[in-house]
């Protein structure tokens, strides 16, 4: 099957999905692209939980330069209060267990007094962060908190210098070409870690593409291919409703691409911001197995990168209507197309 055969079949299934934007990318070739209109393609729009994985890439970016340490050091580094917080494991957080959210706080995403709506009407994100208890050892458990992604912000707002998006314009965006977005801030000015982003799809496509390059852009070594590797390659497990694993800030996860596998229509959807998964049957092994990583964003923003068919993709939604989006889109319609290019 040939690239215009594929865009044909995309042609048929996407626009149906309503989504604002799927882009697809195949060997640095635009293959497909679709947007709702004008407006998806040219103005930027919130990627939601996506600015995670950016704020991984500028980690790795503040790492390979030396003004972040190794994943290995301890939060009471950056944070020397935590010294005499009474829980003695609390201080010896690291780096990498934040970017894993392994760190052990007690959290829920969405709702209740120590979650990410709550943080946001504080006068201090990264204190109130930092001030939860802890419900499981780091290291140990996987609990999705934008909280701790608000704590990493700061550490590279402070160990650089400089504010996390003069940080990405002069080190990430700059050299991608990016100039249109916009950025959330904290009552510190510290800009959100965990959302808050505003960006064009065809700069998502940028995002993408360079991690699929191994951190290299037009020549230019932008992140190490060894920061790629380490953080795009799974972590922990985590528990359901999700599935697959977590790097660091990147999701980490697997679909059969046989046209005989079944895709259960079990799905797994919630309000919360790390619930926006669709259930795959796998009791049936598949010759056809795709290893992807990629970001995700409430209400249907991904950005997947799948090495093995040099693949970037991009989706975005804007829950403009009061049905939720298709969750499966890729695992489902996209990479099985995709495959039969090879």
């Amino acid at each position: 099957m040939n690239p215009l055969s594929v865009q044909s079949i995309f042609q048929q299934q996407i626009p149906s999905l309503d989504l604002r934007s799927c882009l697809v990318s195949m060997q640095g070739e635009h293959i497909y692209q679709h947007y709702r209109n004008q407006e998806a393609a040219n103005q930027i729009a919130k990627v939601n939980s996506c600015t995670k994985s950016v704020l991984s890439a500028l980690i790795c970016i503040a790492m390979d330069h030396g003004w972040l340490p190794d994943a290995s050091t301890p939060l009471s580094t950056f944070f020397p209060k935590l010294a005499s917080d009474p829980d003695p494991r609390k201080p010896q957080i690291t780096l990498e267990q934040l970017l894993t959210m392994t760190a052990g706080f007690n959290w829920d995403e969405f709702g209740g007094q120590n979650s990410f709506p709550r943080m946001t009407r504080t006068d201090h994100w990264v204190n109130f962060a930092l001030e939860q208890r802890l419900s499981h050892s780091p290291g140990t458990h996987m609990e999705y908190n934008s909280g701790v992604s608000q704590i990493l912000a700061a550490i590279l707002m402070q160990q650089t210098g400089m504010s996390v998006a003069e940080f990405a314009e002069r080190y990430l965006f700059g050299p991608l070409g990016i100039t249109e977005y916009q950025w959330e801030s904290d009552p510190q000015g510290v800009h959100t870690g965990g959302f808050g982003l505003k960006m064009l799809p065809v700069d998502l496509l940028k995002f993408g593409q360079l991690f699929l390059q191994k951190g290299t852009w037009h020549g230019e070594r932008l992140i190490s291919s060894a920061l790629v590797a380490r953080s795009t390659e799974a972590f922990i497990t985590v528990t359901p409703p999700n599935r697959g694993s977590y790097g660091w800030h990147w999701w980490v996860d697997t679909c059969k691409t046989d046209e005989s596998s079944e895709f259960s229509g079990e799905r797994k959807q919630s309000s919360g911001y790390g619930s926006e998964y669709t259930s795959i049957n796998t009791a049936e092994q598949s010759k056809s197995v795709l290893h992807y990583y990629y970001a995700r964003g409430y209400g249907g923003q991904f950005v997947y990168v799948v090495p093995e068919l040099e693949l970037v993709t991009v989706l975005t939604n804007d829950k403009r209507k009061k049905e939720k989006p298709p969750l499966d889109v890729f695992p489902r319609l996209i990479a099985p197309q995709l495959l039969k290019l090879l």
